[in-house]
């Protein structure tokens, strides 16, 4: 890695193969070279680095994991991949973690140059990204409950994602939702989920209201 200029490795990175030369020349000058030894973490889920990683050898692994430390695999990247990109551009926590399988060399961009990298209609482009991120991020997590979760947990999530504040400030779902449609999202039959619905309300984590809304109650957030 030390042999070669950094134009040089990017130039090998399928990311930047269409930039012109002079874009390639300015992002040669902010990005800077980095090695993580094999089992060291990357990006943290949860935290923010505010940096792109772009893998030049090596490999890594994507993992995200629940509250009890269960881990499921969702990705392994090899040379040319890149990591942090969702964070970047919506400046939001990562939603992975990402560790180094074996020894890895990186180039790192910061946020302030990989914008500048961005077409002169950054504001359209980054309206965009931030669309895509929402849905990668959405993807993320259904994956992650239907790995880690029980019926009720993914229940629970998806209620919670339906849900949004009223006038008074109450978590409340407005529309009536089928059981059947909850049951396709969580990949459950809808006697189970009807069977898991009724037991939520039993017992105070969620109510029906006459009108076919629905109140959720702060407690469900410790099952989803």
């Amino acid at each position: 890695m030390s042999m070669l200029s950094n134009l040089e490795l990017i130039r090998r990175v399928p990311l930047f193969a269409l930039l012109t030369a002079n874009q390639a020349e300015a992002v040669a000058d902010a990005v800077t070279k980095r090695r993580f030894k094999r089992g060291e973490v990357i990006v943290e889920q949860g935290e923010k680095s505010n940096t792109l990683f772009i893998i030049l050898t090596g490999r890594v692994r994507v993992v995200t994991s629940d509250k009890r430390g269960r881990e499921v695999i969702l990705a392994t990247l090899q040379p040319g991949d890149y990591i942090g990109e969702m964070s970047l551009i919506d400046n939001e926590p990562h939603s992975a973690t990402v560790r180094a399988e074996v020894q890895t060399d990186m180039l790192t961009l910061g946020r302030a140059e990989f914008a500048r990298c961005l077409p002169e209609n950054s504001s359209m482009s980054y309206a965009i990204m931030k669309g895509l991120v929402q849905r990668l991020r959405q993807a993320d997590r259904k994956i992650e409950s239907l790995a880690l979760m029980d019926v009720y947990g993914r229940v629970a999530r998806s209620l919670l994602e339906f849900a949004l504040p009223d006038r008074e400030g109450l978590l409340t779902i407005r529309e009536r939702i089928s059981r059947q449609d909850i049951a396709k999202m969580v990949g459950a039959s809808r006697e189970m989920v009807s069977r898991v619905m009724k037991d939520l309300e039993d017992r105070g984590f969620i109510e029906t209201r006459v009108d076919g809304s629905m109140l959720i109650k702060d407690r469900l957030t410790t099952l989803g």
